[in-house]
Protein backbone atom coordinates (compact mmCIF):
# COMPACT_ATOMS: atom_id res chain seq x y z
CA UNK A 1 0.00 0.00 0.00
CA UNK A 2 1.40 3.40 -0.97
CA UNK A 3 1.95 6.04 1.70
CA UNK A 4 -0.61 8.81 2.13
CA UNK A 5 0.64 11.92 0.28
CA UNK A 6 1.99 14.70 2.47
CA UNK A 7 0.91 18.23 1.55
CA UNK A 8 2.44 21.39 2.94
CA UNK A 9 0.15 24.34 3.67
CA UNK A 10 2.05 27.63 3.70
CA UNK A 11 0.46 30.46 5.66
CA UNK A 12 1.82 33.79 4.34
CA UNK A 13 0.23 35.52 7.34
CA UNK A 14 2.60 35.53 10.32
CA UNK A 15 0.21 33.93 12.79
CA UNK A 16 0.87 30.48 14.21
CA UNK A 17 -2.67 30.34 15.60
CA UNK A 18 -4.11 31.02 12.15
CA UNK A 19 -1.86 28.34 10.67
CA UNK A 20 -3.21 25.83 13.17
CA UNK A 21 -6.79 26.69 12.24
CA UNK A 22 -6.00 26.42 8.54
CA UNK A 23 -4.28 23.07 8.97
CA UNK A 24 -7.22 21.69 10.96
CA UNK A 25 -9.67 22.69 8.22
CA UNK A 26 -7.43 21.24 5.53
CA UNK A 27 -6.89 17.97 7.36
CA UNK A 28 -10.58 17.61 8.19
CA UNK A 29 -11.42 18.13 4.52
CA UNK A 30 -8.73 15.72 3.38
CA UNK A 31 -9.67 12.98 5.82
CA UNK A 32 -7.36 10.07 5.12
CA UNK A 33 -6.57 11.18 1.57
CA UNK A 34 -3.74 13.53 2.56
CA UNK A 35 -1.54 14.30 5.53
CA UNK A 36 -1.37 18.08 5.96
CA UNK A 37 1.31 20.05 7.77
CA UNK A 38 1.58 23.82 8.02
CA UNK A 39 4.42 26.30 7.98
CA UNK A 40 4.04 29.92 9.00
CA UNK A 41 5.73 32.95 7.50
CA UNK A 42 7.65 35.07 9.98
CA UNK A 43 8.30 38.33 8.13
CA UNK A 44 4.77 39.39 7.24
CA UNK A 45 1.81 40.94 9.12
CA UNK A 46 -0.34 38.59 11.19
CA UNK A 47 -3.09 39.26 8.63
CA UNK A 48 -2.39 40.48 5.10
CA UNK A 49 -4.91 43.20 4.24
CA UNK A 50 -3.63 45.07 1.17
CA UNK A 51 -1.83 44.61 -2.10
CA UNK A 52 1.53 45.90 -0.87
CA UNK A 53 1.57 43.37 1.96
CA UNK A 54 0.45 40.60 -0.39
CA UNK A 55 3.29 41.34 -2.82
CA UNK A 56 5.82 41.56 0.00
CA UNK A 57 4.75 38.16 1.32
CA UNK A 58 5.69 36.40 -1.92
CA UNK A 59 9.41 36.16 -1.17
CA UNK A 60 9.10 34.08 1.99
CA UNK A 61 6.41 31.88 0.44
CA UNK A 62 8.86 31.11 -2.36
CA UNK A 63 11.67 30.47 0.12
CA UNK A 64 9.55 28.04 2.15
CA UNK A 65 8.31 26.28 -0.97
CA UNK A 66 11.80 25.79 -2.33
CA UNK A 67 13.10 24.60 1.03
CA UNK A 68 10.34 22.01 1.42
CA UNK A 69 9.83 20.89 -2.18
CA UNK A 70 11.51 17.52 -1.70
CA UNK A 71 9.62 16.65 1.50
CA UNK A 72 6.03 16.98 0.26
CA UNK A 73 3.79 15.88 -2.60
CA UNK A 74 2.14 19.26 -3.06
CA UNK A 75 1.92 22.80 -1.67
CA UNK A 76 -1.15 24.88 -0.78
CA UNK A 77 -0.61 28.63 -0.35
CA UNK A 78 -3.22 29.87 2.08
CA UNK A 79 -3.59 33.61 1.53
CA UNK A 80 -6.32 35.08 -0.64
CA UNK A 81 -4.49 36.47 -3.65
CA UNK A 82 -2.13 33.49 -4.00
CA UNK A 83 1.27 35.13 -3.33
CA UNK A 84 4.16 33.22 -4.85
CA UNK A 85 1.93 30.56 -6.40
CA UNK A 86 2.64 31.31 -10.04
CA UNK A 87 6.40 31.45 -9.46
CA UNK A 88 6.51 28.19 -7.50
CA UNK A 89 4.30 26.45 -10.02
CA UNK A 90 6.76 27.36 -12.74
CA UNK A 91 9.74 26.12 -10.72
CA UNK A 92 8.58 23.00 -8.91
CA UNK A 93 7.63 19.55 -10.16
CA UNK A 94 4.87 19.12 -7.58
CA UNK A 95 1.37 20.66 -7.62
CA UNK A 96 1.15 24.18 -6.17
CA UNK A 97 -2.35 25.51 -5.53
CA UNK A 98 -3.51 28.83 -4.10
CA UNK A 99 -6.70 29.06 -2.09
CA UNK A 100 -7.97 32.02 -4.14
CA UNK A 101 -7.73 30.31 -7.51
CA UNK A 102 -9.03 27.03 -6.08
CA UNK A 103 -12.12 28.67 -4.60
CA UNK A 104 -12.90 30.46 -7.86
CA UNK A 105 -12.60 27.25 -9.87
CA UNK A 106 -14.96 25.46 -7.47
CA UNK A 107 -17.36 28.42 -7.35
CA UNK A 108 -17.53 28.72 -11.14
CA UNK A 109 -18.15 25.01 -11.67
CA UNK A 110 -20.93 24.50 -14.21
CA UNK A 111 -20.55 28.11 -15.39
CA UNK A 112 -22.04 29.49 -12.18
CA UNK A 113 -21.78 33.19 -11.55
CA UNK A 114 -19.90 33.83 -8.33
CA UNK A 115 -18.94 36.66 -6.02
CA UNK A 116 -16.48 37.09 -3.18
CA UNK A 117 -17.42 38.19 0.34
CA UNK A 118 -14.47 39.23 2.45
CA UNK A 119 -13.03 41.71 4.95
CA UNK A 120 -10.23 43.17 2.80
CA UNK A 121 -11.39 45.86 0.35
CA UNK A 122 -7.78 46.81 -0.37
CA UNK A 123 -7.27 43.42 -2.05
CA UNK A 124 -10.15 43.89 -4.49
CA UNK A 125 -7.86 44.47 -7.48
CA UNK A 126 -5.70 41.44 -6.71
CA UNK A 127 -8.77 39.23 -6.29
CA UNK A 128 -10.26 40.43 -9.58
CA UNK A 129 -6.92 39.81 -11.28
CA UNK A 130 -7.03 36.20 -10.15
CA UNK A 131 -10.38 35.73 -11.87
CA UNK A 132 -8.85 37.19 -15.05
CA UNK A 133 -5.89 34.80 -14.83
CA UNK A 134 -8.33 31.90 -14.68
CA UNK A 135 -10.42 33.28 -17.56
CA UNK A 136 -13.41 33.49 -15.23
CA UNK A 137 -14.05 37.25 -15.31
CA UNK A 138 -17.26 36.74 -17.29
CA UNK A 139 -18.68 34.81 -14.32
CA UNK A 140 -17.30 37.05 -11.56
CA UNK A 141 -19.96 39.36 -10.11
CA UNK A 142 -17.51 41.25 -7.94
CA UNK A 143 -16.44 41.64 -4.35
CA UNK A 144 -18.47 42.72 -1.33
CA UNK A 145 -16.61 43.69 1.83
CA UNK A 146 -17.36 44.16 5.48
CA UNK A 147 -16.97 47.71 6.81
CA UNK A 148 -14.26 48.76 9.23
CA UNK A 149 -10.80 47.50 10.14
CA UNK A 150 -10.27 43.98 8.74
CA UNK A 151 -8.11 42.80 11.63
CA UNK A 152 -10.60 44.06 14.22
CA UNK A 153 -13.51 42.34 12.51
CA UNK A 154 -11.58 39.08 12.07
CA UNK A 155 -10.86 39.10 15.80
CA UNK A 156 -14.57 39.29 16.73
CA UNK A 157 -16.13 35.97 15.62
CA UNK A 158 -19.79 36.87 16.13
CA UNK A 159 -19.45 40.24 14.42
CA UNK A 160 -17.43 38.60 11.64
CA UNK A 161 -20.19 36.12 10.86
CA UNK A 162 -22.86 38.84 10.94
CA UNK A 163 -20.92 41.21 8.67
CA UNK A 164 -19.90 38.47 6.24
CA UNK A 165 -23.47 37.18 6.04
CA UNK A 166 -24.58 40.64 4.96
CA UNK A 167 -21.77 40.73 2.38
CA UNK A 168 -22.97 37.36 1.08
CA UNK A 169 -26.48 38.77 0.70
CA UNK A 170 -25.07 41.66 -1.32
CA UNK A 171 -23.21 39.23 -3.57
CA UNK A 172 -26.47 37.39 -4.19
CA UNK A 173 -28.14 40.68 -5.08
CA UNK A 174 -25.33 41.22 -7.58
CA UNK A 175 -26.39 38.02 -9.32
CA UNK A 176 -23.96 35.54 -7.78
CA UNK A 177 -25.10 31.91 -7.73
CA UNK A 178 -22.25 30.91 -5.42
CA UNK A 179 -20.27 33.03 -2.97
CA UNK A 180 -16.67 32.58 -1.91
CA UNK A 181 -15.60 33.63 1.58
CA UNK A 182 -12.33 35.23 0.57
CA UNK A 183 -9.50 34.71 3.01
CA UNK A 184 -7.43 32.03 4.69
CA UNK A 185 -7.95 33.52 8.17
CA UNK A 186 -11.73 33.43 7.49
CA UNK A 187 -11.73 29.64 7.20
CA UNK A 188 -13.84 28.94 10.28
CA UNK A 189 -16.30 31.68 9.33
CA UNK A 190 -16.69 30.14 5.88
CA UNK A 191 -17.67 26.82 7.41
CA UNK A 192 -20.29 28.47 9.65
CA UNK A 193 -21.74 30.52 6.80
CA UNK A 194 -22.23 27.37 4.72
CA UNK A 195 -24.92 26.36 7.21
CA UNK A 196 -26.75 29.69 6.91
CA UNK A 197 -27.48 29.82 3.18
CA UNK A 198 -29.16 27.59 0.62
CA UNK A 199 -26.79 28.70 -2.15
CA UNK A 200 -23.24 27.30 -2.31
CA UNK A 201 -20.89 29.11 0.09
CA UNK A 202 -17.37 28.26 -1.00
CA UNK A 203 -14.60 27.75 1.57
CA UNK A 204 -11.19 28.43 -0.04
CA UNK A 205 -9.05 26.08 2.06
CA UNK A 206 -11.37 23.14 1.49
CA UNK A 207 -11.47 24.01 -2.22
CA UNK A 208 -7.69 23.88 -2.43
CA UNK A 209 -7.61 20.52 -0.67
CA UNK A 210 -10.09 18.99 -3.10
CA UNK A 211 -8.15 20.23 -6.10
CA UNK A 212 -4.89 19.05 -4.55
CA UNK A 213 -6.27 15.53 -4.12
CA UNK A 214 -7.28 15.59 -7.78
CA UNK A 215 -3.92 16.99 -8.89
CA UNK A 216 -1.96 14.32 -7.01
CA UNK A 217 -4.21 11.43 -8.02
CA UNK A 218 -4.38 12.41 -11.68
CA UNK A 219 -0.87 13.88 -11.88
CA UNK A 220 -2.30 17.05 -13.40
CA UNK A 221 -0.27 20.22 -13.72
CA UNK A 222 -0.63 23.17 -13.88
CA UNK A 223 -3.73 24.57 -12.17
CA UNK A 224 -5.57 25.33 -15.41
CA UNK A 225 -5.59 21.61 -16.18
CA UNK A 226 -7.93 21.20 -13.21
CA UNK A 227 -10.63 23.43 -14.63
Amino acid sequence: MSATPHVLLINPNSSIATSGMMREIAQRTAGGRLVVSAETSTRNPIMIVNGEQLSASEQQVIEIGNARKHSCSGIIVSAYGDPGVDFLRGELEIPVIGICEASMIIAANGQRKYGVATVTPDLAVQIANRSKYLDLSHLYTGIRCTPGNPREIAGQPERLIEELAYAVELCLQDGAEAVVIGGGPLGEAAEQLQKMFDVPIIAPISSAVELMVKAINENQMPMKALM
